[in-house]
């Protein structure tokens, strides 16, 4: 298991607008081996797990660890992950969550804490944020080097450059 990959699914999860059995689906894409399983429930409990992860990904931006453990553990308590060593590639041994998990929603809330929680102890608990791009709220994952990344996507990157560079070019005119 990749756990920056099971991080940034979660952010892929929190943003991910899910009224749905099939935008669940449509969010699973590359696993159509779970789409057969997905229903509205699951749309709905990762609704819920989308307005309770939010928090963790607004206190890492804002710098504030404890709150990000805090929020992360209590996550863990709520939803306990089973995790279980694959072997389907005998030459490389890792991590997944137990399948037994009894919903689509279980699995994909048990891999996104796992996730996090390892990224979390790795790199720091100040790795993720929700972007700095108004009016976007999205969250990312932050994995760069120099712990740089303030926007969600290249997108919302370069409209903030451009409206920066304008108002400073009007700035200058007037």
């Amino acid at each position: 298991m990749d756990f920056v990959r099971y991080a940034d699914s979660s952010a892929h999860l929190v943003n991910a607008v899910l009224p749905d059995a099939a935008a669940v689906r449509a969010l699973l894409k590359a696993r159509a081996w779970l789409h057969d399983q997905c229903t509205d429930r699951d749309a709905l409990v990762l609704r819920k797990f989308q307005r309770e992860l939010f928090p963790v990904f607004e206190a890492s931006g804002s710098g504030e660890v404890a709150a990000v453990t805090a929020r992360l553990n209590a996550l863990l308590l709520q939803h306990p992950i089973t995790p279980q060593i694959s072997d389907h590639d005998p030459g490389d041994l890792h991590i997944h969550v137990a399948p037994q998990a009894a919903s689509v929603a279980e699995l994909l809330i048990s891999e996104s804490l796992l996730g996090l929680a390892t990224l979390v102890c790795d790199l720091g608990a100040t790795r993720l944020g929700v972007c700095a791009a108004t009016p976007c709220t999205n969250v990312y994952v932050d994995t760069s080097p120099n712990q740089s990344r303030r926007y969600c996507s290249d997108r919302c990157s370069s409209r903030a450059n451009v409206a920066a560079y304008r108002a400073r070019q009007r700035a200058a005119i007037g």
